[in-house]
């Protein structure tokens, strides 16, 4: 399921951005819907994505992220799958505290 549903996000997003960027934004949506089993369709999450209250592919497609995010009771952490990644003053998720 996560090969096809990269597929349909990364041709549906590269109306919106470079091939490059929609296929990383693809690859890392789709790891979320299968890290946290949701079950969403392409088709569901591109509908999201359009009613993002932004202009700009990073913009809208982080705030998708942030949205699917704060309504998964386990998700603590969205940053893994946004475009920006953990940024680079943010600390290193591989150490621990």
């Amino acid at each position: 399921m996560t090969d096809t549903l990269s597929e349909s996000l990364a041709e549906a997003f590269a109306e919106s951005t470079d091939e490059g960027t929609a296929a990383e934004a693809a690859e890392q949506l789709a790891a979320f819907v299968e890290d946290y089993e949701r079950d969403l369709t392409a088709e569901a999450l591109l509908e999201r994505f359009e009613d993002a209250p932004y202009g700009d592919f990073p913009h809208r497609y982080d705030w998708l992220v942030g949205e699917l995010a704060a309504e998964t009771e386990d998700c603590t952490d969205s940053r893994a799958y946004r475009l920006d990644g953990f940024g680079e003053l943010a600390a290193d998720p591989s150490q621990g505290a």
